[in-house]
């Protein structure tokens, strides 16, 4: 067994198929008792040899309600003892290789590090990198904004999760070199929530000098609540705990199923009919001084290199929690616009359906025009402000769009959201990603061009490599974006006249 001298004590890994594993390893103290709602607290350092061969509990979460679409891909046991992290290497050798540290998904309330869809094996191999995996605090034990109901004690709810992240990078600042990597050379990446993540680190100002390029998948830097409605949700779940805002101590001693249980009815409430989020960060002053896109566009992560993007049809994987959206006629569809974008709803309705006249050949029912509609406002239009906001500072900022489809539910959700993860991951074609994301040479060639992108970015800021297309960066002249799909090829500005038509709105 390998073992790491880490600054809290030794670790004992375990050697995998060419590389080697440690888990479930605190970076934090278990954020319990009186630690709960605090920003996370350096570990205890422990004597001997710690087992690291096996994963730690992920965050208090409910069960995904996409979880009968991907089976296989659960978390496991779930502990408030969660603040851990996993580091896969080829060697403990001190050669200094770049770090690629993943954020999960699952909308800020479900997930973890520990998914087998993020299996580090393939990537590590592939590219001779260290790769990190981190849980953090989710829903309401990791973003509930107590600041003007609890008192100064309760001044880091609103963004204890985003502490958490930052306290996992600070800890591979520290100690990564112990694992064969550089410390110098960090890129976070994560898709939906992990990608939303990634675009709010990039304007926080706490994160800043932990990582030197950064990889948003399907997120950006749009997904934060205001004060203001921050506090509406913390009202709301007290409610629902029958608690008064002069109650709010008592939080710390609720069982956290409990909390996670009165978070699900709130969750299910507030976003019903939109895609408004209860538990994400919040602009709150501290963690969060400004909007993070303001902080973006300020210039505040100009040394940072920057790749994203999204996939062609993110939505159509969440219609399948969403049975009225393929009844919908033209009179519904201008409600759910109108509701989402107010005072915008006829005019984008127009152009979306406009944009599919003549030679387009994708349907203009109004339910496809529904789904690229929620695609845009959720996923590429953030992602494109994003790429905007930064390639003034940054020359190393790329954008991409995934137009791969997925064969489940007989080809009927095309490129939707995840499409991605199996390919960046290499997983294509295993048990539990085979069916979602296709199998054979097609899609192992596109695997490996996928990988070979991340791996090179991570390498040098650059994604370009020889058996892909020349990838330019991202200006807002030519807006070249690289095409992932069984071609791959560099469009300027795909979907134009959807992309237009948000001028003004978002």
């Amino acid at each position: 067994m390998t073992t790491v001298e880490t600054t809290s004590g030794q670790l004992r890994g375990v050697q995998e198929t060419g590389y080697l594993a440690f888990r479930g390893i605190p970076f934090a103290r278990p954020p319990v008792g009186p630690l709960r709602f605090r920003p996370p607290q350096p570990p205890e350092p422990w004597s001997g040899a710690r087992d690291a061969t096996r994963f730690a509990g992920a965050a208090p979460q409910t069960k995904a309600d996409l979880g009968r679409f991907m089976a296989g891909f659960g978390v496991g046991e779930q502990s408030e003892d969660c603040l851990t992290l996993n580091v896969a290497t080829p060697a403990t050798d001190g050669a200094g290789r770049p770090v690629l540290f993943w954020i999960h998904g699952g909308a800020f309330t479900i997930g973890a590090g520990s998914q087998r869809m993020y299996d580090p094996g393939p990537l590590v191999l592939r590219g001779d990198v260290v790769v990190v995996t981190t849980n953090y605090r989710l829903g309401a034990l990791g973003f509930l904004h107590l600041d003007t109901l609890g008192g100064p004690e309760f001044g880091a709810t609103s963004n204890a999760a985003l502490l958490d992240q930052i306290a996992a990078l600070q800890w591979v600042r520290e100690n990564v070199a112990g694992f064969g990597g550089d410390p110098d050379n960090v890129t976070i990446f994560g898709e939906s929530a992990g990608g939303f993540s990634v675009g709010t680190l990039l304007g926080t100002p706490g994160a800043q000098g932990l990582f030197r390029r950064a990889i948003a998948q399907s997120g950006a830097a749009h997904r934060v609540n205001s004060a203001e409605q921050a506090t509406e949700v913390a009202v709301e779940l007290l409610e629902e705990l029958s608690l008064s805002p002069g109650d709010a101590g008592r939080l710390r001693e609720l069982p956290a199923e409990v909390i996670v249980e009165a978070q699900l009815r709130l969750t299910r409430r507030w976003e019903r009919g939109g895609w408004r989020r209860a538990f994400c960060p919040v602009v709150d002053g501290r963690v969060l001084p400004e909007h993070p896109l303001d902080a973006i566009r300020a210039g505040l992560s100009r040394e940072v290199s920057v790749m994203a993007g999204a996939t062609r049809d993110e939505w159509k994987l969440f219609g399948l929690m969403d049975p009225q959206a393929a009844k919908l006629d033209d009179q519904q569809l201008l409600a759910r616009v109108e509701k989402r974008a107010p005072g915008h709803g006829q005019r984008l309705v127009d152009a979306y359906r406009a944009a599919r006249a003549g030679d387009d050949p994708r349907p203009s029912t109004p339910p496809e025009l529904f789904f690229a509609f929620e695609t845009d406002r959720v996923f590429r239009m953030p992602v494109i402000r994003l790429l905007e906001a930064q390639h003034v500072h940054q020359a190393q900022t790329y954008g991409y769009l995934m137009t791969w489809e997925s064969p489940l539910a007989g080809g009927s959700l095309g490129a939707c959201h995840g499409i991605d993860v199996p390919f960046v991951f290499g997983n294509v074609g295993k048990k539990g990603a085979e069916a979602f994301a296709g199998s054979g040479p097609e899609a192992e060639q596109l695997r490996d061009r996928i990988m070979d992108a991340w791996l090179g970015f991570a390498r040098s800021g650059d994604p370009s490599h020889p058996d892909l297309a020349a990838w330019p960066p991202y200006d807002e002249e030519r807006r070249a974006t690289m095409i992932l799909d069984a071609e791959c090829a560099v469009e300027e500005d795909p979907l134009s006249a959807e992309h237009r038509a948000w001028d003004g709105v978002l």
